[in-house]
Protein backbone atom coordinates (compact mmCIF):
# COMPACT_ATOMS: atom_id res chain seq x y z
CA UNK A 1 0.00 0.00 0.00
CA UNK A 2 1.27 3.61 -0.43
CA UNK A 3 0.35 6.67 -0.01
CA UNK A 4 0.23 9.07 -2.81
CA UNK A 5 -0.30 12.80 -2.95
CA UNK A 6 -2.10 14.01 -5.91
CA UNK A 7 -0.65 17.71 -5.36
CA UNK A 8 2.51 16.46 -4.87
CA UNK A 9 5.05 17.43 -7.53
CA UNK A 10 7.26 14.39 -6.19
CA UNK A 11 6.59 11.34 -7.91
CA UNK A 12 7.86 9.27 -5.07
CA UNK A 13 5.17 6.99 -2.59
CA UNK A 14 6.14 5.88 0.42
CA UNK A 15 6.07 2.10 1.39
CA UNK A 16 3.71 1.53 4.12
CA UNK A 17 2.74 -1.97 5.53
CA UNK A 18 -0.56 -3.24 3.83
CA UNK A 19 -3.55 -1.99 5.35
CA UNK A 20 -4.86 -5.12 6.36
CA UNK A 21 -2.09 -6.75 8.43
CA UNK A 22 -2.37 -4.39 11.27
CA UNK A 23 -2.48 -5.55 14.48
CA UNK A 24 -3.97 -2.65 16.02
CA UNK A 25 -6.42 -2.17 13.45
CA UNK A 26 -5.94 0.77 12.14
CA UNK A 27 -6.83 1.22 8.27
CA UNK A 28 -5.79 4.49 7.26
CA UNK A 29 -8.05 5.00 3.69
CA UNK A 30 -8.27 8.34 2.79
CA UNK A 31 -10.70 10.02 0.50
CA UNK A 32 -10.52 11.82 -2.38
CA UNK A 33 -13.57 14.40 -1.71
CA UNK A 34 -11.63 15.84 1.92
CA UNK A 35 -7.72 15.03 1.75
CA UNK A 36 -5.46 15.56 -0.96
CA UNK A 37 -4.18 11.98 -0.27
CA UNK A 38 -5.32 8.61 -1.46
CA UNK A 39 -4.70 5.06 -0.46
CA UNK A 40 -3.99 2.89 -3.88
CA UNK A 41 -4.18 -0.75 -3.05
CA UNK A 42 -2.68 -3.31 -5.42
CA UNK A 43 -4.41 -6.20 -5.74
CA UNK A 44 -2.67 -8.11 -8.63
CA UNK A 45 -3.41 -6.48 -12.16
CA UNK A 46 -5.42 -4.16 -10.79
CA UNK A 47 -5.19 -1.11 -8.49
CA UNK A 48 -8.83 -0.08 -6.45
CA UNK A 49 -8.86 3.71 -4.96
CA UNK A 50 -10.29 3.77 -1.58
CA UNK A 51 -12.33 6.24 -0.21
CA UNK A 52 -12.03 5.84 3.53
CA UNK A 53 -10.65 9.30 5.28
CA UNK A 54 -7.25 9.03 7.29
CA UNK A 55 -6.74 8.72 10.82
CA UNK A 56 -9.88 6.32 11.08
CA UNK A 57 -9.34 2.67 13.01
CA UNK A 58 -12.08 -0.04 12.91
CA UNK A 59 -12.86 0.01 17.04
CA UNK A 60 -14.79 -3.50 17.79
CA UNK A 61 -11.19 -5.50 18.68
CA UNK A 62 -9.64 -2.46 20.36
CA UNK A 63 -13.09 -1.70 22.62
CA UNK A 64 -12.75 -5.84 23.85
CA UNK A 65 -8.76 -5.44 24.40
CA UNK A 66 -9.75 -2.44 26.63
CA UNK A 67 -12.68 -4.42 28.56
CA UNK A 68 -10.54 -6.60 29.49
CA UNK A 69 -11.34 -9.69 26.43
CA UNK A 70 -8.48 -11.34 24.78
CA UNK A 71 -9.21 -10.34 21.11
CA UNK A 72 -5.66 -11.96 19.65
CA UNK A 73 -7.41 -15.07 17.99
CA UNK A 74 -10.56 -12.49 16.61
CA UNK A 75 -7.28 -10.83 14.93
CA UNK A 76 -4.91 -13.86 13.36
CA UNK A 77 -8.48 -14.42 11.81
CA UNK A 78 -9.20 -10.98 10.58
CA UNK A 79 -5.79 -10.82 9.06
CA UNK A 80 -6.53 -14.22 7.41
CA UNK A 81 -9.16 -12.89 5.64
CA UNK A 82 -7.82 -9.89 4.66
CA UNK A 83 -5.28 -11.99 3.46
CA UNK A 84 -7.85 -13.15 0.74
CA UNK A 85 -9.81 -10.33 -0.29
CA UNK A 86 -6.41 -8.83 -1.23
CA UNK A 87 -6.29 -11.11 -4.08
CA UNK A 88 -9.66 -9.47 -5.41
CA UNK A 89 -8.72 -7.51 -8.22
CA UNK A 90 -11.23 -5.76 -10.15
CA UNK A 91 -11.58 -9.22 -12.66
CA UNK A 92 -11.54 -11.77 -9.51
CA UNK A 93 -14.34 -9.63 -8.31
CA UNK A 94 -16.56 -10.17 -11.32
CA UNK A 95 -15.37 -13.79 -11.43
CA UNK A 96 -17.67 -16.87 -11.01
CA UNK A 97 -17.51 -18.95 -8.28
CA UNK A 98 -17.30 -21.92 -10.13
CA UNK A 99 -14.33 -20.85 -11.85
CA UNK A 100 -12.54 -18.53 -9.21
CA UNK A 101 -8.78 -19.14 -9.23
CA UNK A 102 -6.75 -16.60 -7.17
CA UNK A 103 -8.76 -16.49 -3.60
CA UNK A 104 -9.76 -19.58 -1.44
CA UNK A 105 -13.04 -19.21 -0.83
CA UNK A 106 -13.42 -22.37 1.51
CA UNK A 107 -11.01 -20.39 4.13
CA UNK A 108 -12.21 -17.31 3.66
CA UNK A 109 -15.73 -18.39 5.04
CA UNK A 110 -13.54 -20.42 7.89
CA UNK A 111 -11.38 -17.41 9.02
CA UNK A 112 -14.69 -15.05 9.37
CA UNK A 113 -15.85 -18.23 11.41
CA UNK A 114 -13.19 -18.30 13.55
CA UNK A 115 -13.25 -14.36 14.33
CA UNK A 116 -16.65 -14.63 15.22
CA UNK A 117 -16.32 -18.05 17.41
CA UNK A 118 -13.33 -16.14 19.40
CA UNK A 119 -15.91 -13.11 20.08
CA UNK A 120 -18.71 -15.02 21.48
CA UNK A 121 -16.65 -18.17 23.05
CA UNK A 122 -13.88 -16.27 24.59
CA UNK A 123 -12.17 -19.48 23.73
CA UNK A 124 -8.06 -19.79 24.68
CA UNK A 125 -7.76 -22.53 21.47
CA UNK A 126 -8.44 -20.68 17.97
CA UNK A 127 -11.61 -22.79 15.53
CA UNK A 128 -9.80 -25.41 13.54
CA UNK A 129 -9.44 -23.33 10.47
CA UNK A 130 -6.97 -26.20 8.52
CA UNK A 131 -9.09 -28.94 10.28
CA UNK A 132 -11.97 -27.77 8.59
CA UNK A 133 -10.24 -27.25 5.23
CA UNK A 134 -9.17 -31.01 5.65
CA UNK A 135 -12.92 -31.70 6.45
CA UNK A 136 -13.99 -29.86 2.66
CA UNK A 137 -10.98 -32.22 0.76
CA UNK A 138 -12.51 -35.11 2.54
CA UNK A 139 -15.79 -34.73 1.31
CA UNK A 140 -14.70 -33.86 -2.43
CA UNK A 141 -12.53 -37.33 -1.98
CA UNK A 142 -15.76 -38.78 -0.77
CA UNK A 143 -17.02 -38.06 -4.13
CA UNK A 144 -14.79 -40.50 -5.76
CA UNK A 145 -15.89 -43.40 -4.39
CA UNK A 146 -19.21 -42.27 -4.98
CA UNK A 147 -18.25 -41.91 -8.75
CA UNK A 148 -19.59 -44.18 -11.66
CA UNK A 149 -17.80 -44.16 -14.84
CA UNK A 150 -21.07 -44.33 -16.50
CA UNK A 151 -22.00 -40.78 -15.01
CA UNK A 152 -18.95 -39.84 -17.22
CA UNK A 153 -21.27 -40.48 -20.56
CA UNK A 154 -22.27 -36.70 -20.53
CA UNK A 155 -22.12 -33.45 -18.40
CA UNK A 156 -25.60 -33.79 -17.07
CA UNK A 157 -24.85 -37.00 -16.18
CA UNK A 158 -22.23 -36.24 -14.05
CA UNK A 159 -23.49 -33.27 -12.49
CA UNK A 160 -26.87 -35.26 -11.81
CA UNK A 161 -24.46 -37.90 -9.67
CA UNK A 162 -22.30 -35.19 -8.03
CA UNK A 163 -25.52 -33.63 -6.78
CA UNK A 164 -27.19 -36.87 -5.93
CA UNK A 165 -24.51 -37.44 -3.58
CA UNK A 166 -24.34 -33.76 -2.07
CA UNK A 167 -27.78 -33.66 -1.15
CA UNK A 168 -28.88 -37.38 -0.86
CA UNK A 169 -25.97 -39.50 0.15
CA UNK A 170 -24.45 -36.77 2.28
CA UNK A 171 -27.65 -34.94 2.91
CA UNK A 172 -26.75 -31.80 3.17
CA UNK A 173 -30.16 -29.52 2.71
CA UNK A 174 -31.02 -26.17 2.68
CA UNK A 175 -32.35 -24.17 5.62
CA UNK A 176 -35.19 -22.34 6.49
CA UNK A 177 -34.46 -18.82 5.91
CA UNK A 178 -37.47 -17.05 4.94
CA UNK A 179 -38.39 -15.68 7.99
CA UNK A 180 -35.41 -15.55 10.28
CA UNK A 181 -31.92 -16.68 9.79
CA UNK A 182 -30.69 -19.06 11.49
CA UNK A 183 -26.78 -18.62 13.05
CA UNK A 184 -25.28 -21.95 12.70
CA UNK A 185 -26.67 -22.21 9.04
CA UNK A 186 -24.54 -18.96 8.11
CA UNK A 187 -21.13 -20.03 9.22
CA UNK A 188 -19.25 -22.84 6.96
CA UNK A 189 -17.54 -25.17 9.97
CA UNK A 190 -21.35 -25.49 11.47
CA UNK A 191 -22.79 -26.73 8.01
CA UNK A 192 -20.63 -29.53 7.59
CA UNK A 193 -21.03 -30.64 10.75
CA UNK A 194 -24.87 -30.13 10.60
CA UNK A 195 -25.11 -30.47 7.25
CA UNK A 196 -27.99 -27.92 6.90
CA UNK A 197 -26.91 -24.73 5.29
CA UNK A 198 -27.95 -21.27 4.12
CA UNK A 199 -28.37 -21.09 0.00
CA UNK A 200 -24.69 -18.88 -0.25
CA UNK A 201 -22.86 -21.68 2.11
CA UNK A 202 -24.40 -24.51 -0.44
CA UNK A 203 -22.92 -22.84 -2.77
CA UNK A 204 -19.81 -22.00 -1.90
CA UNK A 205 -19.34 -26.24 -0.46
CA UNK A 206 -20.65 -26.77 -4.51
CA UNK A 207 -17.97 -24.57 -5.45
CA UNK A 208 -15.12 -26.38 -3.66
CA UNK A 209 -16.06 -29.63 -4.86
CA UNK A 210 -15.87 -29.19 -8.25
CA UNK A 211 -12.51 -26.75 -7.74
CA UNK A 212 -11.18 -30.18 -6.22
CA UNK A 213 -12.41 -32.31 -8.88
CA UNK A 214 -11.07 -30.58 -11.51
CA UNK A 215 -7.63 -30.19 -9.69
CA UNK A 216 -8.17 -34.18 -10.08
CA UNK A 217 -8.80 -34.70 -13.79
CA UNK A 218 -12.50 -35.51 -13.20
CA UNK A 219 -14.14 -32.20 -14.18
CA UNK A 220 -13.33 -31.72 -17.87
CA UNK A 221 -15.98 -29.51 -19.21
CA UNK A 222 -17.13 -25.71 -17.75
CA UNK A 223 -19.57 -25.97 -15.34
CA UNK A 224 -21.78 -22.95 -13.77
CA UNK A 225 -23.69 -23.01 -10.38
CA UNK A 226 -27.57 -22.02 -10.34
CA UNK A 227 -27.74 -19.64 -7.54
CA UNK A 228 -31.75 -19.67 -7.22
CA UNK A 229 -34.02 -16.75 -5.90
CA UNK A 230 -36.52 -18.59 -4.04
CA UNK A 231 -36.82 -19.71 -0.52
CA UNK A 232 -36.83 -23.69 -1.42
CA UNK A 233 -34.45 -24.34 -4.04
CA UNK A 234 -30.85 -25.89 -3.94
CA UNK A 235 -27.96 -24.83 -6.02
CA UNK A 236 -27.03 -26.87 -9.27
CA UNK A 237 -24.41 -27.25 -11.55
CA UNK A 238 -25.48 -27.10 -15.46
CA UNK A 239 -23.08 -27.50 -18.73
CA UNK A 240 -21.80 -23.51 -19.19
CA UNK A 241 -22.01 -23.92 -22.91
CA UNK A 242 -25.74 -25.01 -22.85
CA UNK A 243 -26.72 -21.77 -20.82
CA UNK A 244 -29.24 -19.54 -21.92
CA UNK A 245 -29.37 -15.71 -21.26
CA UNK A 246 -31.61 -15.88 -18.45
CA UNK A 247 -29.15 -18.15 -16.99
CA UNK A 248 -27.09 -15.42 -16.40
CA UNK A 249 -28.84 -13.17 -13.34
CA UNK A 250 -28.03 -16.61 -11.05
CA UNK A 251 -24.38 -16.70 -11.38
CA UNK A 252 -22.74 -16.23 -8.40
CA UNK A 253 -19.68 -14.11 -8.53
CA UNK A 254 -16.67 -13.79 -5.87
CA UNK A 255 -17.52 -10.83 -4.65
CA UNK A 256 -21.24 -11.15 -4.59
CA UNK A 257 -20.63 -14.56 -2.71
CA UNK A 258 -19.07 -12.56 0.31
CA UNK A 259 -20.84 -9.91 0.49
CA UNK A 260 -24.23 -12.25 0.36
CA UNK A 261 -22.11 -14.06 2.85
CA UNK A 262 -21.21 -11.13 5.07
CA UNK A 263 -24.70 -9.47 4.73
CA UNK A 264 -26.38 -12.46 6.37
CA UNK A 265 -24.76 -12.27 8.94
CA UNK A 266 -25.07 -8.63 9.32
CA UNK A 267 -28.98 -9.01 9.25
CA UNK A 268 -28.71 -11.85 11.47
CA UNK A 269 -26.95 -10.62 14.30
CA UNK A 270 -28.38 -6.88 13.87
CA UNK A 271 -29.88 -5.73 16.96
CA UNK A 272 -33.39 -4.16 17.45
CA UNK A 273 -34.69 -7.85 15.66
CA UNK A 274 -37.95 -7.14 16.58
CA UNK A 275 -38.17 -3.77 14.35
CA UNK A 276 -38.92 -5.95 11.00
CA UNK A 277 -39.68 -3.41 8.75
CA UNK A 278 -37.41 -0.50 6.71
CA UNK A 279 -33.80 -1.48 6.50
CA UNK A 280 -31.54 -1.99 9.26
CA UNK A 281 -30.00 0.99 9.36
CA UNK A 282 -33.51 2.73 10.26
CA UNK A 283 -33.81 -0.07 12.51
CA UNK A 284 -31.02 1.71 14.23
CA UNK A 285 -32.01 4.84 13.93
CA UNK A 286 -35.45 4.02 15.19
CA UNK A 287 -33.84 2.75 18.63
CA UNK A 288 -31.31 6.04 18.25
CA UNK A 289 -34.37 8.11 17.99
CA UNK A 290 -33.20 10.22 14.48
CA UNK A 291 -36.74 9.34 12.82
CA UNK A 292 -39.54 11.62 13.83
CA UNK A 293 -42.37 10.55 15.05
CA UNK A 294 -44.74 11.33 12.18
CA UNK A 295 -42.61 9.36 9.41
CA UNK A 296 -43.28 6.42 11.96
CA UNK A 297 -46.48 4.16 10.18
CA UNK A 298 -49.66 2.81 12.36
CA UNK A 299 -47.96 0.50 14.27
CA UNK A 300 -45.26 3.20 16.41
CA UNK A 301 -46.53 2.17 19.57
CA UNK A 302 -45.36 -1.39 19.10
CA UNK A 303 -41.98 0.05 17.39
CA UNK A 304 -41.62 2.49 20.04
CA UNK A 305 -41.79 0.24 22.21
CA UNK A 306 -39.13 -2.40 20.69
CA UNK A 307 -36.58 0.78 20.28
CA UNK A 308 -37.19 1.86 24.15
CA UNK A 309 -36.87 -2.11 25.35
CA UNK A 310 -33.83 -2.20 23.17
CA UNK A 311 -32.11 1.32 24.62
CA UNK A 312 -32.88 0.12 27.53
CA UNK A 313 -30.85 -3.17 27.54
CA UNK A 314 -27.97 -1.52 26.24
CA UNK A 315 -27.99 0.62 28.81
CA UNK A 316 -27.91 -2.13 31.99
CA UNK A 317 -24.96 -3.55 29.26
CA UNK A 318 -27.24 -6.59 27.61
CA UNK A 319 -26.26 -6.54 24.19
CA UNK A 320 -26.62 -9.94 22.93
CA UNK A 321 -29.73 -12.48 23.35
CA UNK A 322 -31.46 -15.42 20.60
CA UNK A 323 -34.04 -12.10 19.81
CA UNK A 324 -32.24 -9.36 20.01
CA UNK A 325 -28.81 -9.75 17.53
CA UNK A 326 -25.59 -9.72 19.09
CA UNK A 327 -23.59 -6.55 18.43
CA UNK A 328 -20.07 -7.82 18.51
CA UNK A 329 -21.11 -9.79 15.18
CA UNK A 330 -22.77 -6.97 13.92
CA UNK A 331 -19.90 -4.81 14.38
CA UNK A 332 -17.43 -7.24 12.79
CA UNK A 333 -19.99 -7.98 9.87
CA UNK A 334 -19.41 -4.54 9.14
CA UNK A 335 -16.19 -3.99 9.43
CA UNK A 336 -15.16 -7.21 6.81
CA UNK A 337 -18.06 -5.29 4.71
CA UNK A 338 -16.53 -2.27 4.95
CA UNK A 339 -13.13 -3.68 3.55
CA UNK A 340 -14.81 -5.36 0.74
CA UNK A 341 -15.55 -2.00 -0.60
CA UNK A 342 -18.37 -2.58 -2.43
CA UNK A 343 -20.92 -0.43 -0.77
CA UNK A 344 -20.19 3.08 1.00
CA UNK A 345 -23.47 2.33 3.01
CA UNK A 346 -21.30 0.06 5.11
CA UNK A 347 -20.21 3.14 6.32
CA UNK A 348 -23.16 4.75 7.64
CA UNK A 349 -24.53 1.19 8.91
CA UNK A 350 -21.29 0.91 10.90
CA UNK A 351 -21.21 4.71 12.01
CA UNK A 352 -24.91 4.24 14.04
CA UNK A 353 -23.82 1.07 15.70
CA UNK A 354 -20.68 2.47 16.97
CA UNK A 355 -23.40 5.26 18.11
CA UNK A 356 -25.11 3.14 19.93
CA UNK A 357 -22.02 1.90 22.05
CA UNK A 358 -21.46 5.30 23.07
CA UNK A 359 -18.21 5.68 20.50
CA UNK A 360 -19.28 9.01 19.18
CA UNK A 361 -15.95 10.01 17.98
CA UNK A 362 -15.22 6.94 15.79
CA UNK A 363 -19.62 7.25 14.66
CA UNK A 364 -18.67 10.78 13.60
CA UNK A 365 -15.63 9.79 11.72
CA UNK A 366 -17.36 6.97 9.48
CA UNK A 367 -20.67 8.91 9.45
CA UNK A 368 -18.45 12.31 7.82
CA UNK A 369 -16.74 9.82 5.45
CA UNK A 370 -20.07 8.06 4.12
CA UNK A 371 -21.53 11.89 3.54
CA UNK A 372 -18.00 12.51 1.52
CA UNK A 373 -18.23 8.95 -0.34
CA UNK A 374 -21.47 8.26 -1.62
CA UNK A 375 -22.68 9.56 -5.12
CA UNK A 376 -24.86 12.57 -5.25
CA UNK A 377 -28.30 11.06 -6.05
CA UNK A 378 -29.89 12.71 -9.07
CA UNK A 379 -33.16 14.76 -9.09
CA UNK A 380 -36.06 12.73 -9.49
CA UNK A 381 -39.70 13.29 -9.86
CA UNK A 382 -40.64 10.58 -7.49
CA UNK A 383 -37.67 9.90 -5.05
CA UNK A 384 -37.68 6.74 -3.15
CA UNK A 385 -39.57 7.46 0.21
CA UNK A 386 -36.82 4.92 2.23
CA UNK A 387 -33.52 6.46 1.13
CA UNK A 388 -35.60 9.63 1.88
CA UNK A 389 -36.07 8.38 5.29
CA UNK A 390 -32.14 7.17 5.51
CA UNK A 391 -30.49 10.23 4.52
CA UNK A 392 -33.03 12.33 7.03
CA UNK A 393 -31.86 10.07 10.04
CA UNK A 394 -28.34 10.63 8.52
CA UNK A 395 -28.38 14.06 8.84
CA UNK A 396 -30.35 14.15 12.29
CA UNK A 397 -27.84 11.84 13.65
CA UNK A 398 -24.78 14.02 12.49
CA UNK A 399 -26.13 16.95 14.09
CA UNK A 400 -26.77 15.01 17.09
CA UNK A 401 -23.10 13.81 17.00
CA UNK A 402 -21.80 17.08 16.16
CA UNK A 403 -23.11 18.87 19.45
CA UNK A 404 -22.12 15.73 21.42
CA UNK A 405 -18.37 16.51 19.97
CA UNK A 406 -18.66 20.24 21.26
CA UNK A 407 -18.80 18.91 25.04
CA UNK A 408 -16.09 18.84 27.40
CA UNK A 409 -13.58 15.77 27.10
CA UNK A 410 -15.91 14.25 24.14
CA UNK A 411 -17.19 11.66 26.63
CA UNK A 412 -18.70 8.57 25.86
CA UNK A 413 -21.69 6.80 28.36
CA UNK A 414 -20.90 4.77 31.35
CA UNK A 415 -22.36 1.89 29.71
CA UNK A 416 -19.98 1.74 26.83
CA UNK A 417 -17.95 -0.76 28.69
CA UNK A 418 -20.50 -2.70 29.68
CA UNK A 419 -22.28 -2.90 26.54
CA UNK A 420 -19.35 -4.77 24.93
CA UNK A 421 -18.04 -6.59 27.90
CA UNK A 422 -20.70 -8.62 29.01
CA UNK A 423 -19.81 -11.89 28.70
CA UNK A 424 -23.66 -13.18 28.50
CA UNK A 425 -23.80 -15.58 25.14
CA UNK A 426 -26.51 -15.74 22.61
CA UNK A 427 -27.46 -19.25 22.53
Amino acid sequence: MAWVSPTSSSSSAIALPSKFTSTSQHHHLSSPFSSSFRVLCCTGSSSRSIPITSHLKFSLHDALDSSGIQTSHAREAREGFCSQIEKLSDIERETSISINRHVDLGKTALYIAAEDDSLVSHSSVPLPVDAFVDRLDDLSMGYCSHYNSASRSSPENFLDSLENYLYDKKGFRRSNTKFQLEPRSLYLHTVLTHRSGSLTMLSLIYSEILKMLRLWGLLDFDVEIFFPHDFHSLPRGYHKLKSKESDHSHVLTSQALLVEMLGNLKEAFWPFQDDQTGSLFLRAARAANCIDRPNINEDSGFRLASAKAAQHRLERGVWTSVRFGDMRRALAACERLILLETDVKELRDYSILLYLCGFYEQSLDYLKLYQESKVPSTQKESPDPVSSLEEDAVNKLMVRLNLISMEEGWSKPSFARNFLGNNSEPW
